[in-house]
């Protein structure tokens, strides 16, 4: 109990939200609000979606509504939330760069959400978390879908990008589990492509994804793999699907001085800096469904020095502090093969890559680790 001469600076509601979470912590009981509100049909497959964008992206809306319309399959939700942090008033929706990272020894949030009569939950962790999540068990009242969509996300990830993207490694810990999987983008232009557009691609992707629930229920769906499908920036008036390579082509990592006054993370080193909703926010995380953005965006590129702070807490002059931001640009693409598949997104192909979780090494370059390591450690005459 809180003594009663205490003063509490924190909102009622949210101070009743962390009372909720640490007693369902310490008790280790599921999470009544767990339950699935819709008995599933044992005669349609169960189909998972998820995103990077967040759960209220459209590419993610009119995919699951389009599954839903066709009543085919049990179609369920779980992906990452999208922020707006009734603090800070700020919006965070992005998870797109996010790559496999998953979260690790600390409590995330679900809530439920209704998507167009699907069972959907929005989680505040990563696409990965979401998918593992559901997956486990721990969640719904299955742990194998027949198949787990991840996106339609917003903007392209061909080649390389492929590493940093976090709709790709929603479909890749679906494979890590032995689930087939395929991940989705729409290739999003800012001065040319419009909300409809994500509408158009889910139309053009529909037939791939029913026929690949149709195979993988006759065992003919690859299992050494997922796919990964890029839309081109005008859905309705595409090429037709092309099998693709994936190629070498990665974005250009641009890094931006930024000030510290307009840096989210600047109260981490300067707690007496820190404003009362930065603190709800972190507070929040497990609490609130609605609870607080990670990161703050700005446009102003200039350094600005601030004081750091050591372990003690106490003012350290000699230390100063920078902030930086990092943007993915495009360049120039300088590979010619027609079958990248940055080329035939170009072209106007729908793409789709197959990518495996091989770790095979190819024997060329197997033999040049063998010929260095060979002579590495030779003591020189």
């Amino acid at each position: 109990m809180r003594p009663s001469g205490a003063k509490n600076l924190l909102p009622p509601g949210l101070v009743s939200n962390l009372q909720d979470v640490l007693s369902s912590k310490k008790s280790g009981t599921k999470n009544e609000d767990s339950a699935e509100p819709n008995s599933v049909d044992d005669t349609k497959p169960v189909v998972l979606v998820t995103n990077a964008d967040g759960i209220e992206s459209p590419g993610l809306i009119y995919l699951v509504d389009a599954l839903v319309r066709q009543g085919l399959y049990n179609v369920y939700v779980c992906a990452p939330q999208s922020w707006v942090s009734l603090y800070l008033n700020v919006t965070d929706t992005d998870e797109s760069t996010a790559g496999h990272s998953f979260t690790l020894k600390e409590s995330i949030a679900v809530t439920s959400a209704e998507i167009h009569g699907a069972t959907a939950y929005e989680v505040t962790g990563t696409p990965v978390d979401c998918v593992s999540l559901a997956l486990s068990g721990a969640l719904f009242s299955w742990s194998k879908p027949m198949l787990v969509i991840s996106g339609i996300n917003k903007g392209s990830t061909c080649g390389r990008h492929m590493f940093y993207s976090a709709v790709v490694a929603g479909a890749r810990e679906s494979l890590f589990s032995g689930v087939p999987a395929i991940s989705m983008s729409l290739d999003w232009k800012n001065d040319e492509s419009k909300e409809s557009d994500f509408k158009d691609a889910v139309s053009v992707c529909l037939p791939l994804i029913n026929a690949a629930i149709r195979d993988i229920e006759k065992g003919a769906f690859p299992k050494c793999c997922f796919l990964h499908v890029e839309v081109p920036k005008s859905p309705l008036t595409n090429k037709g699907f092309k099998l693709t390579k994936q190629s070498h082509w990665s974005p250009k990592l641009c890094w931006q001085a930024i000030s510290a006054n307009r840096n989210h993370a600047a109260g981490r080193f300067v707690p007496n800096q820190q404003s009362l909703g930065l603190q709800l926010a972190q507070l929040g995380r497990d609490a609130s469904a609605a609870g607080a953005a990670r990161r703050l965006a700005t446009q102003k590129k200039n350094i600005e020095e601030v004081e750091s702070v050591g372990v003690s807490g106490k003012s350290d002059s000699n230390r100063k502090a920078k902030y930086f931001r990092l943007e993915l640009l495009d360049k120039k693409q300088e590979e010619e093969d027609e079958d990248l598949d940055f080329r035939a997104l170009e072209n106007g192909s729908i793409a789709v890559t197959s990518v495996s979780l091989s770790m095979h090494v190819d024997a060329d370059i197997h033999a040049a680790a063998s010929e260095w390591i060979s002579t590495a450690f030779e003591v020189e005459q």
